[in-house]
């Protein structure tokens, strides 16, 4: 691990004005960081530690309904927190779902959304990659790519991004407030993370020095609290990533779908929200056939991008999943195996 700086500001305009210079990195919990820095990944020539920034840690309910987090809300408060899990299920399940409970203890909501691929390539400094070195090239593309991207990549990357916790909230339609050296900004979830394209290493619309300071969930989110489901395919349930994962939200009003959410986690360098199935379930009547035209409408510009052509047909099947265990209600109590298809319906 290289040298760097460390600097530990009082309040956000100082944060924003250190970490502005060239090489500098926000630290909070350091659940991704860290191991970057370990293994030569990331190299930061200054850290700059916003664990300590008054009124970061906070939820708060506005008098609008919607509910603001702050970004150095523990993902496990934050799952953990009665009303939260009440108001908005499948984004409780999508935490507790995600990484152990030491990690989910540590991580805070802000560094979730920023957390980097786990794809091997990217973790190994010896294999080309574009996210680490620019026109380096991609070995992930003729490589062990079983688990990388259907939907979304390109010849530079083929990369997913790895965040349970996203995939709800893109479904939700969560704002991400932002603090920069220009002021504080809005910016919609579902247009924080970047596609590869051609720039594979511009992950997110976040300019130098730019801080997550809050998310927000708008008040009707609360609407979908009676019908919503975060379902996860993984390798091992105890701990580890998705291998595809599905956000469905339903309001059902007389037998009918009035309206849908869905959204994906595991097929794509950012979650991915399916808008055109969405359409496809609205005002129509909950059952399996239209469960699987929604699936096939999710996935239908999804593409292999080498040994992965399973991926297209588990994710439709997860899609099916989630929006049959949505439409059938959420439960009174978060699953024991919270996201995975395997757990009980009544909970631990």
């Amino acid at each position: 691990m290289m040298n760097f700086d460390y600097v530990r500001p009082a309040n956000v305009a100082d944060a924003i004005a250190a970490a502005s210079e060239k090489g500098a990195a926000y630290l909070a919990s350091g659940t991704n960081l860290l191991d970057l820095m370990k293994g030569g990944v990331c190299r930061p020539s200054r850290l700059v530690d916003v664990t300590r920034l008054p009124g970061l840690d906070r939820i708060e309910r506005l008098a609008d309904g919607s509910l603001r987090i702050g970004a150095l809300v523990r993902n496990a408060y934050l799952a953990h927190d009665a009303e939260f899990a009440y108001a908005y299920p499948a984004v409780a399940e999508a935490l507790l779902s995600g990484a152990s409970a030491q990690l989910r203890n540590a991580a805070t909501v802000g560094g979730n959304l920023l957390q980097r691929t786990r794809c091997a390539y990217f973790y190994d400094v010896g294999s080309a990659c574009n996210k680490r070195w620019p026109g380096a090239g991609c070995d992930a593309l003729k490589g062990e790519n079983r688990l990388h991207a259907v939907l979304g990549w390109s010849e530079g990357c083929i990369a997913t991004h790895p965040s349970d916790f996203c995939v709800p909230l893109v479904a939700l339609d969560t704002v991400v407030e932002i603090e920069g050296k220009d002021g504080r900004r809005e910016l919609p979830l579902e247009a924080l993370h970047r596609l590869p394209g051609d720039a594979p290493s511009r992950e997110t619309e976040l300019e130098r020095g730019d801080l997550i300071v809050a998310l927000r969930l708008p008040a009707q989110a609360k609407d979908f609290a009676a019908h919503a489901r975060y379902i996860k395919v993984r390798e091992r349930t105890s701990y580890a990533f998705a291998v595809v994962s599905a956000a469905a939200t339903l309001r059902i009003t007389d037998g009918k779908i009035g309206e849908a959410r869905l959204a994906l986690g595991g097929v794509a360098a950012k979650p991915w929200r399916a808008r055109e199935a969405e359409q496809i379930l609205a005002g129509a009547s909950p059952d399996a056939a239209l469960y699987r035209e929604a699936a096939r409408a999710a996935l239908a510009d999804a593409k292999p991008s080498g040994d992965n052509t399973f991926k297209i047909e588990l994710a439709q099947r997860i899609v099916v999943r989630a929006l049959s265990l949505a439409a059938a209600g959420t439960p009174a109590r978060i699953p024991a195996l919270p996201g995975s298809p395997f757990s009980s319906v009544a909970g631990a």
